[in-house]
């Protein structure tokens, strides 16, 4: 009952909602580990496309952004039409700051024809999204992470009365510097029993777009549970990576970018290069990964799967089966596939079974994994909330 009502909980935040406004996976990480050259197809779920967006800066031939949820994909279109139509300066103001007063004026001007159908009706009456109010000002205190987002700082301000002591870590000089600020005065007022309960609850996981079998994972494989495993994730943020360029933590904090601190689309450099004809490289579309697969033509030489596999991991085993079965059938000859996990080993990968040259094959026989490489990446990872990083290549 409990997992029926998690999953639930979990469908209808996920259904209904943006989740996520921004992209939670380092792609620093991905591009080593990608290594994109001009003739690579690369396939992504979309998340927030910030990533798909910095993928294009390796400018491989195409890349599909693929994610169930409408609303995600909504994003993305916004972010490419803004590329297309608006200066950078504007462009900034709305996804670097979180912010533009005349949004909805930019939206119906110079936007909303660059749109799908279905991108309009989400973005034509939701233009307050980044507009601001009183509750929110900035885009990224909206959607459900960002709901999360303004909880936390809400702690930080009026429990922990630590926002000094955050904003003196981002600034650090050095890694020893952080680790001081982090044990004389992060740790001892963010992690208490009010934050450590709050993360042991599945609707709050559930605004974070973590499911039950994510959870249950954490629960199972790490001391600690889910309370353990984040407050280990912080201890490496704020005491052992250097904050410097950790964009990802700064916007849930600050609410908005700076220009030395966000991501490479956010640069102007960067944004000419893909307001000048990078962005036509991208297809978006609203559908299962397998659909998606099962319908295209061409192949596929890159598959950037984030965490999804740990949503089908419990219940879901035969969209699963599905999903690898299309990946081995449109995939290049050693094409590369990276996904992340809650847990430290996805075995339940290893165990599908799939038909391969007439022969049914488990996929982890089929698979050849660089752990050494993925290994050397997920410990310099700047975002740190995942239990795992893997880089595999499909045998020939």
């Amino acid at each position: 009952m409990r997992t029926w009502l998690s999953g639930q909980w979990f469908r209808f935040v996920h259904g209904h909602h943006l989740v996520y406004n921004t992209c939670w996976e380092d792609p620093r990480l991905d591009h080593a580990a990608l290594n994109l050259g001009a003739d690579d197809t690369v396939v992504a779920i979309t998340s927030a496309g910030c990533n798909v967006l910095d993928y294009l800066l390796a400018e491989p031939r195409q890349i599909y952004a693929v994610d169930l949820n409408p609303y995600q994909n909504a994003l993305l279109e916004l972010k490419l039409a803004g590329i297309r139509r608006l200066d950078f300066d504007t462009f900034f103001a709305l996804f670097g700051k979180g912010r533009h007063g005349e949004f909805r004026d930019i939206y119906f001007v110079h936007l909303r024809d660059e749109l799908s159908v279905a991108a309009r009706k989400f973005w034509d009456d939701r233009y307050e999204l980044f507009t601001g109010s009183p509750r929110a000002q900035s885009f990224y205190f909206r959607g459900t992470t960002g709901w999360f987002a303004q909880w936390i700082n809400l702690y930080i301000d009026r429990v922990g009365r630590c926002r000094d002591s955050i904003e003196a870590a981002f600034h650090a000089p050095s890694i020893e510097h952080q680790q001081e600020i982090y044990k004389r005065d992060l740790y001892p007022r963010v992690w208490g029993p009010a934050i450590r309960w709050l993360l042991r609850r599945d609707a709050t996981l559930a605004l974070l777009g973590v499911p039950w079998p994510q959870r249950r994972q954490l629960d199972l494989e790490y001391a600690g549970g889910v309370a353990g495993f984040v407050e280990d994730s912080l201890r490496a943020v704020f005491a052992e990576l250097p904050l410097v360029d950790n964009y990802f933590w700064r916007v849930y904090l600050n609410g908005r970018y700076t220009a030395e601190c966000c991501p490479e689309y956010l640069k102007p450099h960067n944004f000419a290069r893909l307001k000048a004809g990078l962005v036509d490289r991208v297809a978006v579309r609203t559908m299962g990964l397998s659909d998606f697969l099962a319908g295209h033509e061409g192949t596929v030489s890159r598959f950037v799967l984030l965490d999804h596999m740990d949503w089908l991991s419990a219940g879901a085993t035969r969209v699963l089966d599905d999903e690898w079965q299309a990946i081995v059938d449109r995939a290049t000859p050693e094409a590369r596939i990276l996904w992340r996990s809650a847990g430290t080993r996805t075995d339940f990968v290893d165990r599908v079974e799939v038909v391969r040259k007439g022969t049914r094959r488990r996929v982890g026989d089929l698979l050849h994994y660089d752990r050494a490489l993925a290994g050397s990446l997920h410990v310099a990872d700047r975002v740190h909330t995942y239990g795992s990083f893997h880089v595999a290549d499909l045998a020939a």
